[in-house]
């Protein structure tokens, strides 16, 4: 099948043969949007886009990712206008505020109303631009996925001889599943990838246990097989994203 330019990312991320082709994707998708808020564009001096990262925010991990890009008149530009609009809004809502009344029942419980500010703190620490932005992209690739899975044999041939997939974005794949596939279309995928799983989940699992031989006086000759990165694998198989990878800097 003629690669589309709208395949060629999953395509790229398929053949690179990585333990999870979308970790593959969420990092490099995550680079993308790391050097538009704080790369040599200088977006961070756009009054449109920095209006946007002001009402989205961050979340912490990306605060932490952001810090270590390493841009500090980027960052100092982007908490400068953000600080502004939570400050903004952080005195509006203690304007408005009212302490819950609670009563001795509440108390022993340890029950109450919601505090409104509570909600307000919780709100502001569920959004992110990045992490917004991520979520959209994300989509269109599991939408991109199911389209090469039916129209692409040589896709799925790729698919079904891989490594699978980590069980965070693998919990993802089978919910999308559900909208994206036709009833009959549903059996034939689970039929493939429930053994592909199970079969790369016990050969992470097999390297991870000789890696521990490797440390038995016996063995130390021994040859390390694939075992020399299996702490990292195993732990990108069970939760995703690259344990190894050094922080991601600014391409000055």
């Amino acid at each position: 099948m003629k690669e589309q330019l709208y395949t060629i990312p999953l395509n790229d991320a398929v053949n690179a043969n990585d333990e999870c082709p979308f970790c593959f994707i969420e990092r490099s998708v995550e680079q993308d949007l790391l050097d538009f808020v704080l790369g040599s564009g200088s977006s961070y001096m756009e009054a449109d886009i920095r209006e946007m990262t002001d009402k989205a925010g961050f979340c912490r991990q990306h605060f932490q990712k952001m810090f270590d890009y390493g841009n500090t008149l980027g960052n100092a530009w982007i908490l400068k206008t953000h600080y502004q609009k939570m400050i903004g809004e952080m005195k509006n809502e203690f304007a408005r505020f009212k302490p819950a009344k609670t009563t001795l029942k509440d108390k022993l419980r340890k029950t109450a109303e919601s505090n409104a500010i509570g909600l307000w703190v919780r709100k502001k620490e569920s959004s992110c631009y990045i992490c917004d932005h991520f979520a959209d992209t994300y989509a269109r690739y599991m939408d991109t996925f199911f389209y090469l899975w039916n129209q692409d044999p040589e896709f799925c041939r790729k698919i079904k001889e891989g490594k699978g997939f980590c069980l965070h974005h693998f919990g993802d794949l089978c919910e999308a599943a559900d909208s994206r596939l036709s009833n009959n279309d549903k059996d034939a995928f689970y039929s493939a990838v429930f053994p592909l799983m199970e079969r790369n989940m016990a050969r992470v699992a097999e390297d991870v246990a000789w890696m521990v031989e490797k440390f038995d006086y016996r063995n130390k000759d021994a040859d390390w097989k694939d075992s020399k990165d299996a702490i990292q694998r195993g732990m990108q198989k069970l939760k995703g994203g690259y344990p190894a990878d050094a922080p991601y800097k600014m391409n000055k």
